[in-house]
Protein backbone atom coordinates (compact mmCIF):
# COMPACT_ATOMS: atom_id res chain seq x y z
CA UNK A 1 0.00 0.00 0.00
CA UNK A 2 1.57 3.23 -1.19
CA UNK A 3 0.99 6.00 1.88
CA UNK A 4 0.12 9.02 1.20
CA UNK A 5 1.76 12.61 1.76
CA UNK A 6 -0.25 13.16 4.87
CA UNK A 7 0.70 9.93 6.14
CA UNK A 8 4.48 10.32 5.40
CA UNK A 9 4.09 13.43 6.96
CA UNK A 10 3.25 12.75 10.20
CA UNK A 11 5.59 9.44 10.84
CA UNK A 12 8.39 11.93 9.58
CA UNK A 13 7.39 14.72 12.16
CA UNK A 14 6.10 12.67 15.08
CA UNK A 15 8.62 9.85 15.22
CA UNK A 16 7.40 8.01 18.18
CA UNK A 17 4.92 5.19 16.56
CA UNK A 18 3.45 2.00 19.32
CA UNK A 19 3.85 -0.87 17.98
CA UNK A 20 1.40 -3.42 19.07
CA UNK A 21 2.07 -7.50 18.86
CA UNK A 22 0.93 -10.62 20.15
CA UNK A 23 2.71 -12.67 22.30
CA UNK A 24 3.32 -16.48 21.57
CA UNK A 25 0.20 -16.96 24.72
CA UNK A 26 -1.85 -14.84 22.63
CA UNK A 27 -1.47 -11.61 24.99
CA UNK A 28 -1.24 -7.92 24.15
CA UNK A 29 1.74 -6.07 23.57
CA UNK A 30 2.24 -2.55 22.87
CA UNK A 31 5.52 -0.48 23.49
CA UNK A 32 6.09 2.64 22.54
CA UNK A 33 9.18 3.13 19.49
CA UNK A 34 11.00 6.39 19.25
CA UNK A 35 12.90 5.14 16.05
CA UNK A 36 9.52 4.99 13.95
CA UNK A 37 10.68 6.11 10.51
CA UNK A 38 9.77 5.80 6.70
CA UNK A 39 12.30 3.17 4.62
CA UNK A 40 10.38 4.14 1.56
CA UNK A 41 6.73 4.84 0.90
CA UNK A 42 5.02 2.05 1.25
CA UNK A 43 6.80 0.96 4.89
CA UNK A 44 7.61 1.95 8.07
CA UNK A 45 10.94 0.76 10.77
CA UNK A 46 11.90 1.10 13.35
CA UNK A 47 15.04 0.06 15.06
CA UNK A 48 15.44 -2.72 18.06
CA UNK A 49 17.44 -0.68 20.41
CA UNK A 50 15.82 -2.28 23.85
CA UNK A 51 13.02 -4.65 21.99
CA UNK A 52 13.16 -7.92 23.26
CA UNK A 53 9.77 -8.82 23.62
CA UNK A 54 8.35 -6.64 20.18
CA UNK A 55 11.13 -8.27 18.26
CA UNK A 56 10.38 -12.10 19.53
CA UNK A 57 6.81 -11.49 19.50
CA UNK A 58 7.07 -10.71 15.88
CA UNK A 59 9.06 -13.56 14.90
CA UNK A 60 6.54 -15.71 16.33
CA UNK A 61 3.98 -13.71 15.13
CA UNK A 62 4.79 -10.85 12.10
CA UNK A 63 1.55 -8.89 11.80
CA UNK A 64 1.55 -5.35 13.71
CA UNK A 65 0.08 -2.25 14.05
CA UNK A 66 1.92 1.01 14.27
CA UNK A 67 0.09 3.89 15.86
CA UNK A 68 1.08 7.48 15.15
CA UNK A 69 -0.51 10.07 16.06
CA UNK A 70 0.44 14.20 16.75
CA UNK A 71 -0.48 14.69 20.69
CA UNK A 72 -1.43 18.17 19.82
CA UNK A 73 -3.34 18.09 16.69
CA UNK A 74 -4.95 14.30 18.32
CA UNK A 75 -4.84 12.75 14.37
CA UNK A 76 -2.74 10.96 13.44
CA UNK A 77 -2.67 7.13 11.68
CA UNK A 78 -2.30 3.41 12.49
CA UNK A 79 -0.62 1.37 10.38
CA UNK A 80 -1.32 -2.65 9.43
CA UNK A 81 1.17 -5.16 8.01
CA UNK A 82 3.67 -7.73 8.18
CA UNK A 83 7.25 -7.09 9.89
CA UNK A 84 10.28 -8.34 8.75
CA UNK A 85 13.28 -8.35 11.54
CA UNK A 86 17.01 -7.80 10.07
CA UNK A 87 20.17 -8.21 12.21
CA UNK A 88 22.61 -7.75 10.02
CA UNK A 89 23.38 -7.33 6.34
CA UNK A 90 22.64 -4.89 3.41
CA UNK A 91 18.49 -4.02 5.15
CA UNK A 92 20.29 -3.46 8.34
CA UNK A 93 22.53 -1.48 6.87
CA UNK A 94 20.56 0.65 5.31
CA UNK A 95 17.90 1.23 8.20
CA UNK A 96 21.45 2.45 10.13
CA UNK A 97 21.79 4.78 7.18
CA UNK A 98 18.39 6.52 7.51
CA UNK A 99 18.65 7.06 11.04
CA UNK A 100 21.73 8.35 10.59
CA UNK A 101 20.80 10.90 7.62
CA UNK A 102 18.10 12.00 9.93
CA UNK A 103 20.36 12.93 13.25
CA UNK A 104 19.82 9.81 15.30
CA UNK A 105 22.94 8.63 17.04
CA UNK A 106 22.12 4.89 17.50
CA UNK A 107 24.90 2.53 16.05
CA UNK A 108 26.12 -0.97 15.38
CA UNK A 109 26.54 -1.13 19.30
CA UNK A 110 23.16 -0.41 20.32
CA UNK A 111 20.44 -1.54 17.34
CA UNK A 112 20.01 -5.60 17.85
CA UNK A 113 18.15 -5.51 14.64
CA UNK A 114 15.99 -3.21 12.14
CA UNK A 115 12.22 -3.99 11.88
CA UNK A 116 11.10 -3.45 8.18
CA UNK A 117 6.83 -3.48 8.10
CA UNK A 118 5.06 -3.49 4.95
CA UNK A 119 2.80 -1.42 5.42
CA UNK A 120 -1.03 -3.81 3.80
CA UNK A 121 -3.73 -1.09 5.42
CA UNK A 122 -3.81 1.97 6.84
CA UNK A 123 -6.51 4.34 8.65
CA UNK A 124 -6.50 7.84 9.79
CA UNK A 125 -6.99 8.47 13.16
CA UNK A 126 -9.19 11.62 14.65
CA UNK A 127 -9.79 12.06 18.20
CA UNK A 128 -13.87 12.69 19.18
CA UNK A 129 -12.70 16.51 20.36
CA UNK A 130 -13.41 17.38 16.99
CA UNK A 131 -17.04 15.82 16.66
CA UNK A 132 -18.87 19.16 18.23
CA UNK A 133 -17.11 21.15 15.02
CA UNK A 134 -13.87 22.28 16.92
CA UNK A 135 -11.30 23.20 14.90
CA UNK A 136 -7.12 22.13 14.51
CA UNK A 137 -6.47 25.57 16.11
CA UNK A 138 -8.69 25.19 19.07
CA UNK A 139 -7.46 21.46 19.58
CA UNK A 140 -3.82 22.63 19.45
CA UNK A 141 -4.18 25.63 21.21
CA UNK A 142 -5.68 23.69 23.98
CA UNK A 143 -3.24 21.11 24.20
CA UNK A 144 -0.04 23.44 23.96
CA UNK A 145 -1.41 25.48 27.07
CA UNK A 146 -2.10 22.25 28.63
CA UNK A 147 1.26 21.26 28.26
CA UNK A 148 3.57 24.15 28.44
CA UNK A 149 1.82 24.23 31.96
CA UNK A 150 2.23 20.76 32.98
CA UNK A 151 5.85 21.48 32.16
CA UNK A 152 6.03 24.70 34.08
CA UNK A 153 4.82 23.52 36.78
CA UNK A 154 7.41 20.32 36.56
CA UNK A 155 10.51 22.35 36.13
CA UNK A 156 12.66 23.89 38.93
CA UNK A 157 13.00 27.69 39.36
CA UNK A 158 16.14 29.41 37.62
Amino acid sequence: MKLSGRMQRVVHEQRLGFVATVTPDGRPNLSPKGTTRLWDDERLFFADIASPGTVANLLANPHVEVNVVDPILRKGFRFKGTATVYTRGEMYDRGLQILREQGSTANRERVRSIVVIDVTDAAEVVSPAYDDGATEQSISQGWLGYYTELHRLELPPM
